[in-house]
């Protein structure tokens, strides 16, 4: 028989509430709790609920974020890009005359007839293109940091992709323009605290009976969303501001923030997988309700795959909630702590000990100012030491803050994260030092696997929305041909079982000094030219490079038609139109300035005003 599905707002809400009490029974603290505690110590607020008084300091030395900054920077250090492929479909070279003509007929509209391999294979590099161009449209990368640093603090990082049909995309459905295409993905990152998962015990979010997205939105905003999905009036009415602390109670930092006239409402949203009788096949639908009414009756995603990935800081074994190692580091921090306040207090003891005034013999108010003269009335038998002394405070032993240097240390040693790590040996052997950083790193591979295959489910993804939700619309692409849109018919490829697979670059972190050294090798060798190893810098490293390339390939140094240049000439305008080129040529060999300036000359003709293929002198 077919499953049935609870759809009710109140047993929605009681499958939501069934799900915070469960998160709330994990570990000692809860998820809830447990997050709120991992989440203050790795900003630094260390000494939360401490009593301590004014007078002690409270230092810190936050060994939590050091290791979480350098983890988290490392998984995300390295740059990624996407190649798409349809299973079943070859992609080989024998193709690439066919794919160039199926580019032109894509490009020129004339495309038609059945859907063959070249047309896929031509379809699935665009798509790759149009990744990137996504990615920087909903700010991927700030978004896969955010939900890093999200499983780094509370054990798991959570993104969703949702259909926004409110985008404008500039593009139009007829040639008068008179019908504009609206609507794209969107895409953001989701606390934990805020997600629950159907089956907890099973870690494949894909095969989850249901997740349920909890948000706090203003009423307002939510009846006007109710009334645009043609909910009732009556229903509407239902819908009123709740107290934020009946399901928002666990959030210790997070809930308890809201004012308390707050005018918000909790909106869950329900996913699920309905499946025909034969439950075979199923399509992914969504639900929206507050408590007592709905928002958006159940409709379908035309989707094939729930549109949430998850990235689990720490795995635990049959359970779809990760575990964060800040957890088990707060004892050690604590102990830091503890120890560096009683070490500096100790040194406060030290170099201003509490001072006794015998008020019997000493009258005037005695103080730590210098140069203070202070008036005592006693007997010929007076005594310093009976009017004023000090209390020495117990001795310090030097050992203490070896210690203390031992804890931290260790404690960052052992999380992966020491000195050649870090970057804080000096570089005396750099191979050396690499070779202990490629030791260290050795060990985060596990976290970076896994969030490559959390970038891996995120593409597929958002391929799944491009290929069902799309309909007959020109996609943008950027490469090196420039900014072109091509023509792209979902309904052509939405059958395809579309793969993605993550290509890693090199890490910016460590890669930028190597590609430079690499690049001048290769341009002193005359491996490349100028031009080639302009366009290969790493960005920044030369201002307005873009102009400089512009300017080295327009003929901007000439003379009139039949006339010699000279070498004096080449160099004057080179010096007055091009000075970072000059200052490249003033830094070469004198056979390769040679080289540089009879290639200039060799390339002179009588109808040319300069030296036109300037950057493909060999040599430079």
């Amino acid at each position: 028989m077919k499953e049935k599905i609870k759809l009710s707002p109140a047993a929605i809400f009681d499958e939501y509430k069934n799900g915070c009490d469960f998160k709330s029974s994990i570990g000692d603290n809860g998820i809830y709790e447990q997050s709120a505690i991992n989440e203050r110590f790795y900003v630094g607020d260390q000494w939360h609920g401490a009593r301590c008084g004014n007078s002690r300091p409270l230092v810190r030395r936050n060994i939590i974020k050091r290791i979480g900054e350098y983890k988290m920077s490392t998984i995300t250090s390295s740059p990624i890009a996407v190649n798409y492929s349809a299973d079943g479909v070859p992609d080989t070279t024998d193709l690439n005359d066919e794919k160039e003509l199926i580019t032109e007929q894509m490009m020129s509209g004339q495309l038609s007839g059945e859907t063959g391999e070249a047309e896929i294979s031509v379809v699935m590099s665009a798509l790759s293109e149009y990744f990137k161009v996504t990615a920087e449209r909903v700010k991927f990368d700030n978004k896969k940091e955010e939900a890093v640093r999200n499983a780094y603090i509370s054990g798991t990082g959570i993104v969703y992709t949702y259909w926004d049909d409110s985008i404008e995309t500039g593009l139009y459905a007829d040639a008068e323009k008179n019908i504009p295409i609206k609507g794209d993905i969107s895409f953001e990152v989701l606390d934990v605290e805020n997600v629950n998962f159907g089956d907890p015990n099973n870690e494949d979010i894909q095969s989850q009976p249901f997740i349920i997205i909890a948000q706090r939105l203003d009423t307002a905003a939510v009846r006007r969303e109710a009334r645009k999905n043609r909910i009732s009036e009556e229903e509407i009415n239902r819908i009123v501001p709740d107290g934020h602390n009946e399901y928002f109670s666990y959030t210790e930092s997070r809930g308890d923030t809201e004012p308390i006239d707050s005018r918000r409402v909790t909106v869950l949203t329900k996913l699920y997988k309905e499946y025909d009788k034969e439950g075979r096949k199923y399509e992914v639908k969504a639900v929206r309700v507050t408590k007592g009414a709905y928002i958006r009756r159940p409709w379908s995603l035309k989707l094939r795959n729930y549109p949430i990935a998850a990235f689990n800081w720490e795995r635990r074994r049959n359970f779809v909630y990760g575990d964060s190692e800040i957890t088990y580091l707060i004892p050690n921090q604590i102990a830091i702590n503890r120890a560096l306040s009683s070490s500096v207090w100790a040194l406060i003891a030290k170099g201003l000990p509490i001072t006794v005034v015998n008020g019997d013999v000493v009258q005037t108010p005695v103080s730590n100012d210098p140069g203070q003269i202070i008036t005592v009335y006693s007997g010929l038998d007076f005594q310093l030491t009976n009017a004023i002394a000090h209390i020495s405070p117990p001795s310090f032993e030097a050992q203490h803050q070896n210690a203390i240097n031992d804890l931290a240390n260790n404690t960052l040693s052992d999380s992966g994260a020491n000195d050649a790590a870090l970057g804080d040996l000096r570089p005396d052997n750099a191979a050396a030092i690499i070779q202990m950083r490629e030791a260290a790193l050795a060990p985060m591979q596990t976290y970076m696997n896994r969030f490559y295959d959390f970038c891996e489910d995120i593409a597929r993804i958002w391929a799944d929305f491009w290929l069902n939700l799309y309909g007959d619309r020109k996609i943008k692409i950027k490469d090196k041909q420039g900014t072109r849109y091509m023509p792209f018919n979902a309904k052509r490829y939405r059958d395809l079982l579309v793969s993605a697979k993550i290509d890693v670059g090199a890490s910016t972190l460590w890669s930028e000094s190597v590609v430079v050294s690499t690049l001048g090798n290769l341009l002193e060798k005359g491996l490349i030219t100028f031009e080639q190893y302009l366009e290969r810098l790493p960005g920044g490293m030369i201002p307005d490079v873009t102009g400089l390339l512009e300017d080295l390939r327009a003929p901007s140094i000439g003379a009139g038609a039949g006339d010699e240049i000279t070498d004096e000439e080449i160099l004057q305008t080179l010096q007055t139109n091009n000075p970072e080129l000059y200052q490249q040529y003033m830094q070469l060999s004198p056979e390769q300035q040679g080289q540089l300036l009879a290639k200039i000359r060799g390339t002179q003709q009588p109808a040319m005003q300069g030296a036109e293929e300037i950057q493909g002198v060999e040599g430079l």
